[in-house]
């Protein structure tokens, strides 16, 4: 999602949704976003490619170490039940993004402007919603997620509605339930939102919650 601003140029407009539209015939692909490279006498270190720059203009990838699959696994513990295990999310969602901050070497900020369109480091929602979709899907592969099933990521807004083009992650419930998984609100290491999707949808009239 972007921001409303004082003044924004056609052209900028032009750019980043033809940008945008480019990155969503994929998003719902995160083949190659979770890497484990091969056993070389031990547990081998887990990659996360991270999305940067709006559009996933940039790349980086993000170690997953020992220590982080721990913390991981330990928030995911005792969450016996649905609601337990999306606040196990949310830890999750915080832990990674502040090692992707730290990879990076810039920490992202709340929400974005279409002015911070390729800056390294920054996030518009397609990055944020694809880095969510990455680390659940990495957290699924390992077993951790027990009440909820990753989704593809879905996308709303239309401007015509005053609606701003917006993207989240996705899980589905054990009832068959959906969750929105929205980590753009907040700067790298804030709790994401987490609400019902059909919620989600009613939500970011002129860009706001």
């Amino acid at each position: 999602m972007v921001a409303p601003g004082r003044y924004v140029g056609v052209r900028l407009h032009v750019r980043y949704w033809a940008k945008a539209a480019m990155v969503l015939a994929i998003a719902g692909s995160v083949a190659g976003c979770v890497s484990t490279p091969p056993e070389a006498g031990g547990p081998a270190e887990t990659t996360i490619r991270v999305c940067h720059g709006f559009g996933c203009l940039y790349k980086t990838q993000v170690p997953i170490r020992g220590s982080d699959a721990r913390r991981l696994a330990g928030y995911f513990a005792r969450a016996s039940n649905p609601a337990a295990e999306r606040t196990a999310i949310s830890r999750a969602v915080q832990h990674f993004e502040e090692r992707a901050a730290a990879a990076i070497g810039k920490r992202d900020g709340p929400k974005s402007s279409a002015r911070q369109n390729g800056l390294f480091g920054q996030m518009d929602c397609i990055d944020e919603s694809q880095n969510t979709r990455a680390l659940l899907v990495y957290l699924q592969g390992r077993g951790l997620l027990k009440h909820h099933k990753v989704e593809s990521n879905v996308t709303c807004g239309l401007l015509l509605d005053s609606r701003y083009f917006h993207s989240t992650a996705v899980v589905r419930d054990s009832t068959g339930r959906h969750w929105a998984i929205d980590s753009w609100y907040e700067p790298a290491g804030g709790a994401p939102d987490i609400m019902p999707l059909d919620e989600w949808r009613k939500r970011g009239v002129m860009g706001e919650r």
